[in-house]
């Protein structure tokens, strides 16, 4: 190694950091990748691995536009049109998808509006009775995490990351990284180690403004018909297809105690209610062949914390269930920040001083 290369160190090996690990190893920056169990076995392992470019903020839809290329160019991502419906006497929700689906495609989105008649004719598998509006995005799929995992390390080794698994770390105060066999101080580092991030940045004498919650998700087998992603806004669900079975989600709420210690099986409510939500959408009866939980990081107004906390010190965290969809584009953006680039202004991590409440979810994140 030359003696003057930058050195950068990641924390958290799930898809934000192997994406700005790979990105920076890639524009030839020594990268040491540290995570405290296995690629993916944070949050990245238990996400849905929902993808769409459905978003109404020009830098969100541009962010998971740029993750769909990418996601694509892997080979990992099942094109599916992504459908959010409302129900009848819901005028709130069917007002929100109406005036969300003009401004989605004045961002350049390909959306449609269908009434329930369009919508069963397009989706037969979906029972659209007691439906009054729905919206699809064409510019949708899902990715299979593991998948992706494996696809994310083999580059990151090709680039030349170093990758430390089951290797715990800290921070101190002054720009250190504490790991069980060493201590050292890179040019940078970058936290992006889910739920543990607020406590790592810390260790290191900064305060964020991010909570946790748990989320739950099911799969159900046995599905005759081949639904598309659909979320419901009115039930406050969603569901998407895999190899003959659908991933359903729902079930937030607020946690506050140790990252390794949450209940990572779904509550006996979430799994009745969800059956039933399920059976009443594709219209017919349902098996659980499993299910689990995850936690997710929330912020004060929704949107993600990513970029420059302090000099040398970067974070990405906050992600409200929507990180995987945008990591690898974030994990462009931010390795080049790192490398004295712009950041992404919209998701500045130092507009907060990090003692903000934060109002966690207590239902499917939308």
């Amino acid at each position: 190694m030359s003696p003057d290369r930058t050195r950068v160190a990641v924390v958290g090996a799930g898809a934000v950091g192997l994406s700005v690990a790979t990105e920076l190893a890639r524009c030839g920056v020594d990268v040491t990748l540290y995570d405290r169990g296995d690629p993916g076995s944070g949050s990245t392992g238990r996400a849905a691995g929902l993808c769409y470019d459905a978003y109404v903020d020009r830098t969100d839809a541009r962010l998971a536009a740029r993750s769909l290329e990418r996601f694509r160019e892997l080979g990992v991502l099942t094109d599916r049109p992504y459908v959010w419906v409302a129900r009848e006497g819901d005028d709130h929700a069917v007002a929100a998808i109406r005036e969300q689906a003009g401004r989605m495609r004045a961002r350049g989105r390909t959306i449609s509006v269908l009434d329930p008649v369009a919508l069963a004719d397009r989706f037969p598998a979906i029972e659209t009775d007691h439906l009054a509006v729905g919206a699809v995005a064409s510019n949708a799929g899902y990715v299979d995490t593991d998948a992706f995992v494996a696809a994310m390390v083999d580059r990151a080794r090709a680039a030349g990351v170093a990758l430390r698994t089951d290797c715990p770390v800290s921070l101190g105060t002054d720009g250190e990284l504490i790991a069980p066999d060493h201590t050292t101080s890179p040019d940078s580092i970058v936290i992006a180690a889910g739920p543990h991030t607020r406590a790592l940045a810390a260790a290191a004498g900064h305060s964020l403004a991010v909570g946790t919650y748990r989320a739950q998700v099911l799969v159900a087998e046995d599905i005759a018909a081949d639904p598309p992603i659909f979320y419901d806004a009115s039930a406050r669900f969603y569901l998407r297809p895999a190899d003959g079975s659908v991933l359903v989600g729902d079930g937030a709420h607020p946690y506050e105690g140790d990252p390794d210690e949450y209940d990572r099986t779904a509550d006996s409510a979430f799994l009745t209610d969800s059956v039933t939500r399920v059976e009443t959408t594709l219209g017919q009866s349902v098996t659980v062949s499993r299910s689990r939980a995850g936690l997710c990081t929330a912020t004060p107004d929704r949107d993600p914390l990513v970029g420059c906390l302090a000099p040398g010190l970067f974070v990405a965290t906050g992600w409200h269930g929507h990180g995987f969809m945008r990591a690898p584009a974030v994990g462009e953006q931010l390795a080049k920040q790192v490398l004295g680039g712009e950041g992404i202004a919209h998701f500045d991590p130092t507009r907060f001083d990090g003692d903000e409440p934060i109002d966690l979810p207590t239902g499917i994140v939308d």
